[in-house]
Parts: structure tokens; sequence; C-alpha cells
């Protein structure tokens, strides 16, 4: 832990800073905000991606200090997800550098379970971040030649700065037309926890990605009467193929056949393991699936059971949203109809833009590094990203590796020419002194 007990000062001509035993300088700027000196870098965030970046901080001996808004770790899993979730890949995929799962967790990890690993990994490297300390602003000061990270009550002075609060920040809010005159239930995702309130009631789910179909099996199987609407053209797989993991048996392929024939591979296991999704309303975009998420990160749908209940008549697909009335919606196509709840599956982003005060590294637009994967992870100045890879807990991994390695390089050359410098230092006063 990064201990902010006050420890009496050895010399400082401020007599109101006062060091730790972490190196860190605490000086009291007025009597709501006091700036804090770190020595090591500062992570934002205590995700996955900020306790990756910590972990592997802390094996190669560089200290750190790990912020969060939020008062627990892991906050969008604890705080914003529903309960059915669970890993979407198999957890060899989804564990964080130098920690595996335990051997007794199963391959799809559930929510309850992932949550006890993240917290199991703080726990086995000793990292208690600081909680309550939302981010404000980081601006980068080419004279002093450090960033300034500006929270509620903190402004932490640093040389590296390592953004860790992720892909799904803050969640997406469609803006569609009379969306204020519904008088049912409406509710994003992230406030979603099971359908038990929800038996017997007609919802309608927007959104159809990963969350928005397990959010419809959810509600299906807990009495509901639900409909997902289906915008865009999107790719859905069977989650395993002949009990193997889809996105494993791909990974394998790709390492011996290109792309667009792996991905016919999987179309051709998904027509035969989940028939024609054509016929059932969802239309399969032009180009596989695989290169789809390449060019345009866009993941494709593992099912977990949503197409059964999509051909059984159960689930019913629906057109794009033209409007929503008082008592439901107009779709695109024409028709109308009443619902009682409206479950916004439309997914989150990046916050990275409206509190980060750096134009180089990260888009404006969308809060993404702007260099894609695998040459996202570093920006100018000493700034740093860990989980904006758009691979999931996977690229966390990658990218938390690569940060350390990179600032333990500065860290260590760094201190090798302090301790030269003092060893200079204390050779001429020897000298001056026997002279």
């Amino acid at each position: 832990m990064i201990n902010l007990t006050r420890k009496k000062a050895k010399s400082c001509s401020d007599h109101n800073a006062v060091f730790t035993a972490n190196g860190m300088i605490i000086e009291q700027m007025n009597s709501v905000l006091k700036r804090v000196w770190v020595p090591g870098p500062v992570i934002i965030g205590a995700g996955p991606s900020g306790l990756a970046a910590a972990a592997c901080l802390k094996k190669m001996e560089v200290p750190f200090l790990i912020i969060e808004k939020e008062n627990c770790l892991a906050s969008l899993w604890k705080l914003k997800t529903y309960d059915r979730l669970k890993l979407h890949l198999p957890k060899e995929f989804c564990k964080l550098p130098h920690f595996p799962f335990p051997p007794d967790i199963p391959s799809y990890a559930e929510k309850q379970q992932f949550i006890c690993y993240v917290e199991a990994y703080a726990e086995h490297f000793s990292i208690e971040p600081l909680f309550g300390k939302e981010v404000k602003r980081a601006k980068y000061d080419g004279t002093m030649g450090l960033w300034q990270v500006q929270t509620n009550d903190s402004e932490f002075m640093c040389r590296w700065l390592i953004v860790a609060t992720g892909e799904n920040a803050e969640p997406v809010l469609p803006q569609i037309d009379g969306i204020a005159e519904f008088r049912g239930n409406i509710l994003h995702t992230s406030e979603y926890k099971n359908g038990a309130d929800f038996k017997g009631s007609k919802v309608l789910v927007v959104g159809c990605g990963n969350s928005g179909m397990e959010i419809g099996l959810d509600l299906c199987n807990s009495g509901a009467q639900v409909s997902v609407v289906v915008r865009d053209k999107l790719h859905v797989l069977p989650r395993e193929v002949l009990g193997q993991s889809t996105f494993a048996l791909s990974m394998r392929l790709l390492k011996w056949f290109p792309v667009r024939l792996v991905d016919r591979f999987l179309l051709l296991c998904s027509r035969l393991i989940l028939g024609d999704i054509c016929q059932m309303g969802i239309t399969r975009p032009e180009i596989g699936p695989l290169e789809l998420k390449n060019t345009s990160g866009k993941t494709p749908v593992l099912d977990v059971g949503t197409i059964a209940k999509i051909k059984s008549g159960h689930i019913k697909i629906v057109d794009g949203v033209k409007r929503f009335t008082s008592r439901g919606v107009e779709f695109v196509d024409g028709r109308s109809d009443e619902y009682e709840s409206i479950i916004l599956a439309t997914g989150y982003r990046s916050n990275v833009a409206s509190w980060l005060m750096e134009g180089n590294f990260f888009n404006r637009e969308d809060g993404y590094p702007k260099k894609p994967f695998p040459h996202n992870w570093k920006g100018m100045n000493g700034v740093y990203s860990v989980g904006f890879t758009k691979l999931g807990l996977l690229g966390v991994s990658f990218d938390a590796q690569r940060v350390a390695k990179d600032i333990s390089s500065q860290w260590n050359s760094e201190l090798k020419h302090l301790r030269l410098a003092r060893s200079v230092a204390c050779a001429s006063s020897q000298i001056s002194h026997e002279f």
C-alpha cells in the first residue's frame, strides 16, 4: 500500500511539506486541496487494467500510486453488471499477468468468481488503491517535466501517467426522438441486475451485442415477453464448436490459415450449429467475423442460448427504433408496439477525452489511443494506456507488461544516474576537504 501517513520532514523549504515512507511528498496547498509528489507512475483506475499495470510494476520494483474514483476494486464488474454475466472467453484468455485463475474456477468464470479473482490478485501483490479520487483533469507541465493529476481533493504530480480507466468508463445513452415521453420503466444495462422484477411484463431490449442478447435471454427465462432490437448487421457465433472454445479454435487456426479462410470455417460451423440466422431477422455483414473485428473492432456475439429462444418464438427480433411514444415505440419499418419497460443495451464508452488534456495520444472523439493495437500503449511525455486494445482482458495483459517494462527501464536508468551524481558529489566534497 502507498502509505500516506505523515512523517516529520528531514529538510524542506516549505514547512507544510512532509515526506512519506514511499518517497512521496505531501504539500498542503490550501484548506481543501493538497499536492502529492509521487516518485513513480500514477495509475488512474483500479479495474483489471490498473491492477495489471500495478502488479507488473511491482514485479519490477517500481513504486506507483493507483487512484480510483469509486470505493471498490473492479467497480464496473461490481456495480454495473448483471447477475448472470460470465466471462465470454475461457479463463486462460482472461487471466491477469503473473497470477492464474484457481483450478477450481470453471472455464467461463461467473461474475462473482471473477470479482473474487480480482480481489485475490490485488491482495497477492499488496495493491491498495486510494479510493474516492475522481480525476477532474490531467495535464503535462513541460516546464517541470511532470504530469499534474487533479482530483476532487488532491493534485498528484508524477513523472509517468498510466491511463487505465478502460473502454467502458461510462454508459452510452442514445438520443432517440420521444425518449422523454415514454411513461414506462427505462434503464441502461448498467442498472439492470436480473429479470425477477420483469416477470410477465412486456420488455424491449434496445441493442444486440453480447450484453443485449444475454439480458434478453435472462428476461425470457424470468417470464418476461421480450423483443430485441437488431438495427445493424451482426455476426452471431456459437460459443463453442465440438466442445472447444470458438475463440481458442480461431486462434489456433489463424497460425496456419489466412483470416478469410478461418472466417469461412466459422460461418459454416455457425450455420450447422445455430442454423440460418438470416431467417430469424438477423443479417450478417458482408465480411467475416474475424476480419470485421480486425478492421472495425466490432465483436461478434457469442451465443449462450438466445438463438434457440428466437427460433422458438419466445424472443422476438424487431427493427430499429424510429422514436419513442408515451406507451411504447415506433419502429423504422413503420410498425408500432407497446412496452412496459425498455432496457438500453447501448454499450459503454471511454471518458478519457473529458479529463486528459492531451491531444496527440488519445482521440478527442472516442477517447481511444490514436494508434491501434499493438502500438496503442505509449504516448509522449511519459503517458501510457492500458486496456484500450478492443481485445478485452487479453489485451490488458499485453499492455500492462509493455508499459511496466518501459517505465522500469527509465526508472532504473534515472536511479543509476542519481547514484552516479551522488558519488561524484561525495568525491568532490572529499577532495575539497582534503585541499
